[in-house]
């Protein structure tokens, strides 16, 4: 058996490192944004590939239900990577770059707010869509790593998570989510 703890210690040093390089000014922003589109009734949508699909759809689940529960206006936050069959459709009839555009354009009402995820702030599919929306009036966030990539120029708000590391990356866009959940219930 290998002994693995200090290859665990280093990992837990960089992302605690990480942790505390985060824009927490940008986090603050992002949550105003947020706050706000709750408050005027608007939808918030929500995109990401692969690892980062999954934190788009842990994202509604816990603004859609869990800070949501108690208030008079809910959060309506609709995750454009959770409905498969879609998503299949316009990859094999259209390109894999539509799988988030077609979507975003049944739905989109000028203002909404719309959140792309990619670790690299390159993904394609991502990328198109955030330019649909900005060019259609919708407040634009990006969630990011690495150098932030195309996304984090296209996006008016964002947190940048500065690591070349997509695990930590990852890690740390779910921290946010679950920050801003703590935070949130509370107001």
């Amino acid at each position: 058996m290998r002994d693995y703890i200090g290859q665990i210690a280093e990992y837990f040093e960089r992302e605690k490192r990480v942790l505390d390089s985060i824009d927490k000014a940008a986090l603050s922003e992002v949550m105003n944004v947020l706050e706000k589109a709750r408050l005027d009734g608007r939808q918030i949508f929500i995109m990401g590939n692969g690892g980062s699909g999954a934190t788009a759809s842990h994202y509604c689940c816990d603004f859609n239900k869990g800070i949501s529960i108690h208030k008079d206006k809910r959060y309506r936050m609709i995750c454009l990577n959770d409905n498969i069959p879609t998503m299949m459709a316009y990859a094999n009839d259209t390109a894999y770059d539509e799988v988030f555009v077609g979507p975003l354009q049944n739905f989109y009402n000028e203002g909404d707010v719309v959140i792309g995820i990619s670790g690299s702030g390159n993904s394609g599919n991502v990328v198109k869509a955030m330019e649909w929306a900005k060019a259609h009036g919708a407040v634009t966030i990006a969630l990011t790593g690495y150098n932030g990539g195309k996304l984090k120029q296209i996006a008016e708000y964002g947190v940048h998570v500065p690591v070349d590391d997509m695990q930590i990356t990852e890690d740390l866009h779910m921290t946010l989510d679950h920050c801003m959940m703590k935070i949130l219930c509370k107001g």
